[in-house]
């Protein structure tokens, strides 16, 4: 639960994104500690939610759909009710933003 009461909830495909971004970080820059870094960024940032339609629209997806950006990752929500929101997705921005309705 963040500062201001709303529960973020972690989807197991969100959790199977950051486990991959993780991994791949460690592969390419043979750094734990880096892939460490952007991993608690990402989580911080989820954190870091007052109100739920604090963030934007996610623009490939629309409504009910939203993002936060952390270095060049997006996290893909959605508000599940006013007090919860649903993480359902990790998204690297290197990638083709249409590969996010493929999913």
């Amino acid at each position: 639960m963040t500062e201001a009461g709303i529960s973020v909830i972690w989807s197991d495909a969100a959790k199977n994104d950051l486990k991959s971004i993780f991994d791949w970080i460690i592969e390419v820059s043979q750094s734990r500690q880096a892939a460490i870094n952007v991993r608690n960024d990402i989580i911080k940032k989820s954190k870091e939610i007052v109100f739920a339609e604090q963030y934007q629209v996610e623009e490939y997806l629309g409504e009910p759909y939203r993002r936060m950006v952390v270095r060049h990752f997006k996290i893909i929500y959605k508000i599940q009710n006013p007090k919860e929101i649903r993480i359902l997705k990790i998204f690297d921005t290197h990638q083709n933003p249409l590969k996010l309705k493929d999913d």
